[in-house]
């Protein structure tokens, strides 16, 4: 059936009644609306975030380098609620000018560092920290191809075929079936990757593995998007369902999805982390 035809315009104008469910936080501009300072810990590294997909990509990292023995990686993480509005704050846009989570500060140097895009900070903390990324040539490209793979695809999955499958107000045929084809085709490109190796890179866990696991793990699980599991079949691609009930089961892993996160069971949820102390009480 086609969807009801559509003429652009000449020149295209912005309508805050089309954004759908984020309509009131979507703009076409950038920069500050609100004069508000970020707040600051104690620790190096300060984390403003809240626990979508690529949110949870920073809380992993951070939680596995922690869990290494990285004592050096302690971090605050504080609460961005987008819903809210609090990406537009100045304190924020002068960490993140794109106003999206996750956005980092390191202050572990002379001079704090603004670090903001989800592989960025992965990358940023590996190399400092020499974990979770391979020295070897080889090695290495084969992670960073990886992770840069996930980068790429995740705007099909969460601006595609998220939006138009569950926020959009309303449904048409054509955006769904072009982004849930695109969606299964990533799938199966896991799937057969993990057939023959236990992580993306390859034998070793790496920051390719915790990029992809933040998206790709709510669907194995069934809660993203709805109906999304079943709607695409996810439980066809079996190796990536192995891939991350193992990587689920990491301590670190079921830590990092409890920061920053404001919604499902309150035993679930760490509104703000600031030491170890803050999962105390709670299944990690």
């Amino acid at each position: 059936m086609a969807d009801t035809a559509y003429t652009p315009p000449a020149v295209w104008t912005f309508d805050s009644e089309s954004g759908g469910r984020f309509a009131n936080i979507n703009r076409p501009t950038a920069g500050a609306q609100v004069e508000k300072d970020l707040p600051v810990g104690e620790h190096p590294f300060q984390l403003y975030s809240l626990a979508t997909p690529n949110g949870v990509k920073a809380n992993i990292i951070l939680e596995e380098l922690l869990e290494a023995g990285h004592a050096g990686a302690e971090y605050d993480a504080w609460l961005i609620n987008i819903g809210e509005g609090d990406q537009f704050t100045s304190g924020f846009v002068s960490v993140n000018p794109n106003s999206k989570i996750p956005a980092l500060l390191d202050r572990s140097g002379p001079e704090p560092v603004r670090v903001f895009e989800s592989g960025a900070i992965l990358m940023h903390l590996a190399e400092k920290f020499g974990a979770f990324l391979p020295a070897a040539p080889a090695a290495r490209a084969e992670v960073l191809s990886w992770l840069f793979w996930q980068i790429g695809s995740a705007p099909f999955i969460g601006g595609g075929f998220g939006h138009f499958y569950a926020y959009a107000p309303e449904k048409y045929e054509y955006p769904i079936n072009r982004y849930a084809m695109e969606t299964k085709r990533l799938f199966d490109v896991a799937n057969n990757r993990l057939k023959d190796n236990q992580f993306l890179g390859g034998d070793d866990y790496t920051v390719a593995d915790m990029a992809a696991f933040a998206w790709m793990a709510p669907f194995v699980e069934g809660t993203i998007y709805n109906e999304a599991k079943t709607f695409l079949s996810i439980d066809e691609y079996e190796a990536v369902g192995r891939w991350a009930k193992a990587i689920a089961a990491r301590p670190a892993v079921k830590r990092a999805r409890m920061v920053n996160r404001t919604w499902g069971d309150e035993s679930e949820q760490v509104r703000e982390r600031h030491s170890a102390a803050d999962f105390e009480g709670r299944a990690v």
